[in-house]
Parts: C-alpha cells; structure tokens; sequence
C-alpha cells in the first residue's frame, strides 16, 4: 500500500506536468527525494534495559528553500510513507508560496507504551541522529501525527546542546514560551476552515443544510469541529481511534472533547438519539461536508463508491488515494487537497519561523489575519486553474504547485540554456 501511496503522488505530478510547458529536468528532479536517513536510536527505559526504535528523516526537494516537515511517532511508520509525505509536503509549500522546501520524518513507536520520560529521551536522541541534516536554514521540522508542542520543545533544546547556542527557529510547533506561534494549535484547521469558506459559493455550500462528518478527533478535527460548529454547521458525526459516535441533531464538540478527555473517546459523548457506528458507516453518511482528519489513504478504490458527502475537505495528508479520486470525480463530489487544505499548519510555522529570526513575535490577530490572507489568495489561484482547465482541485493545486518548483529548478538552467 505504501509503494502504491508513492505511486499515487507521482501520478498527481505527472498528471499536472501535462498542462505546464515544463523542461524534462524538472519532472526528473521531482520524481525522486534529494536525501533520506534512517538511524537506530537506542534509548534507556525506565527499568534500567536499553531499546531501540528505526527513525528517518528525508528531504524530498529544497529547491525553494530549507525543507520543511513534521515528525511523527507511529508504530506502522515506514521510510516509503516519509518520502511520499516529503513529497507532498514539497507541493504544499509551493501551494501555499512559501520559500521552503519538503521534508518529513518518523519514528517507528507507539508513543502510548512510552513514560514521558522515555519519550523525552527518544525524542532527544532522534535530534542527536540527526543533528547533521536539521537547521535553521537547512531542514526545520515541527509536529505531526503523535508529537507535540512539549516534544518539539525537547527537541529544540537538544539541538541547542548540540551547537552550543540556542537556535529556536530549528524547530516550529514549540510551546509559546520557548518561542512557539500564536495561533499555531488550530492552525491546521483553521487554514482549511478559510479555505472552504472562500470557496463555498463555488462548492455550493453558502445554503441549505451544512452538516459536517468528521473522521479523526486529535488536533486538526478537534478544531474544525469547533470551527464548523460555531459556524453554525451541524456535526452529524465524529470519530477518533474509540469508535464513531452519530446523531441526527447535532454533537456539541466541547462535549465530544470532554469524553475523550475522561472517558477515551468521543463515544462517551452519547446522548439521547445518539449511536454508536461502524467507521465504514461513518464515511458512508449522507451530508454536505466530509472531513478526514487523521491518517493516509480513508477513502480507496473499495470504499469511495459509498461516499455521499458534496465535499471534501483533507486536513488529513493523503486520505484520498488515486483510484478513488476518479471514482468520486465521477460522482461529482469536490476534493479540496491536502497540499491546500491542510497548509495551514505549515503556513503558521512559517510565521513561527521568521518570528524567531526576527526576535519579533505577533499578535493572534495578526497571526490569523495573514494566514487568512495566504489561504484565500492560494485558494483562489487552485480554483481559477481548475476552472481554466477543467480539471479536479486536486490537479489545479499540483499545477499550481508545480509552476512554481518548475519556475525556481529552470532558475538554475536547463538542457535548452546550455545548448544554448
């Protein structure tokens, strides 16, 4: 699945190529990643043993800047999935204009078996392996799925140990007080949240029933619910790893939030017409806004016939593979792409980034104000190619993307300047 994930996203650029005048470099620079690592990091657990877990970093492209991506810790993590993610973080970046290149990294772990203790050291040690490839101007991470603003503080001091000075634009998604963003925690959600609003007329969703399904209730779907919710959406249905909880008359996400604080997951949430659900029932229910918000490929060839929601909003990074985009193209129903959807929380980690280079931080309106600036401006760009030429959002988005990665490898001379 992974190789085929790998596959899926090269298809997207081949596909976008078709409609660019392009030189060949620039497809074959982009069909492969500049450089991936993998480390064993040995680490000393509680009871006094030594483990150790398979950890990479890959930097896809740095073309248009230092790479920029997240590290996450998960137990199915696989050096294929990080260069497929450093690619897409590659897209998202020239999506959403900012000069920076793609990266991601992984540890194969599940952080839930760890003592924060061990997670501290782990963390630690993924910055002692890869001290080499990470810097202000060369590789910046941040967050993704299983780490956290306390992990990317660890982190940040670790490879100010490892310099001899502090350096905190090394890392983005950093608590507030050790030089993280406002407005970096919802940013991902809110980035997408702007983004369907500015398309909502052409999406068909500025009237009738607005009732949102929500797939993965960590970060990101946490707050687009709120968002959608105070928007005055209907959340007909949410789900996190516990189950799926339903109701017709709406979940009040403060409450979903509360019961997987106490309880573990949103299905301690239920009330009176409320029910418990098959994820496979989840992604089948009728309504205007589906959001996956969690891990790769939620919607594939076996599933995507099912879906009846109007829209798609992909906060989650690849939730969508290349056999079911065609099927839900047939169906009329619109994708609005990961490498758009979800850039705002690489957006603002770009504001978290020139904040500390600065020695400047922003105000939360401030912070908002101008990532609802990038995303309507780059929203509106996806669009008008779409309609330019027919094509998916998806497509749109990687032509997008791809003008500008093919304008910026052109910049350093092609097989036409040399030949003169």
């Amino acid at each position: 699945m992974l190789e085929e994930m790998m596959q899926g996203a090269l298809s997207h650029l081949e596909e976008a190529g078709r409609y660019l005048t392009l030189q060949p470099e620039v497809l074959e620079k982009l069909r492969y990643p500049k450089e991936i690592l993998t480390a064993r990091l040995m680490i000393r657990m509680d009871d006094g043993s030594r483990r150790s877990f398979v950890a990479w970093r890959c930097r896809y492209d740095d073309t248009r800047g230092p790479t920029k991506g997240g590290i996450r810790y998960h137990p199915e993590a696989d050096a294929d999935e990080v260069i497929t993610l450093a690619f897409w973080m590659t897209f998202k970046c020239a999506v959403a204009g900012l000069p920076y290149g793609g990266a991601k990294g992984a540890i194969r772990v599940d952080p839930h078996e760890l003592s924060r203790a061990e997670l501290e050291r782990l963390s630690r040690a993924y910055v002692h392996a890869f001290a080499s490839m990470l810097g202000p101007e060369r590789d910046i991470p941040a967050p993704d799925v299983y780490t956290n603003a306390m992990i990317m503080g660890w982190m940040a001091d670790e490879y100010a140990s490892v310099v001899g000075h502090p350096a905190p634009a090394v890392i983005t998604g950093k608590p507030i007080a050790l030089g993280g963003s406002l407005g970096r925690e919802d940013a991902t959600a809110r980035g997408g949240f702007f983004v369907l609003n500015h398309l909502a007329v052409g999406l068909g969703l500025n009237g009738g029933q607005k009732r949102a399904v929500i797939q993965g209730f960590g970060n990101a779907g946490v707050h687009i619910a709120q968002l959608l919710h105070e928007a005055g959406w209907t959340i007909l249905a949410l789900s996190d790893t516990g189950g799926a909880l339903y109701d017709p008359a709406g979940i009040d996400p403060a409450a979903a939030v509360k019961a997987k604080r106490q309880h573990g997951s949103v299905t301690a949430a239920a009330s009176d017409g409320a029910r418990v659900i098959g994820a496979d029932e989840l992604l089948a229910l009728d309504c205007e806004l589906l959001v996956p918000a969690a891990m790769e490929n939620l919607i594939h060839a076996d599933n995507a016939d099912r879906i009846r929601a109007g829209v798609i909003l992909e906060l989650a990074n690849g939730p969508v593979t290349a056999e079911a985009d065609q099927i839900l193209d047939r169906k009329g129903i619109r994708v609005i792409p990961d490498i758009l959807a979800n850039a705002g929380g690489v957006t603002v980690s770009y504001f978290e980034w020139v904040q500390n280079r600065q020695g400047w931080h922003w105000t939360l309106d401030e912070v908002y104000a101008r990532l609802q600036q990038v995303m309507t401006r780059e929203a509106q760009q996806v669009w008008d190619l779409a309609q330019e030429h027919s094509v998916p959002l998806r497509t749109a988005a990687y032509i997008h993307g791809l003008k500008r990665l093919g304008a910026a490898i052109e910049a350093h001379g092609t097989q036409n300047y040399f030949n003169g």
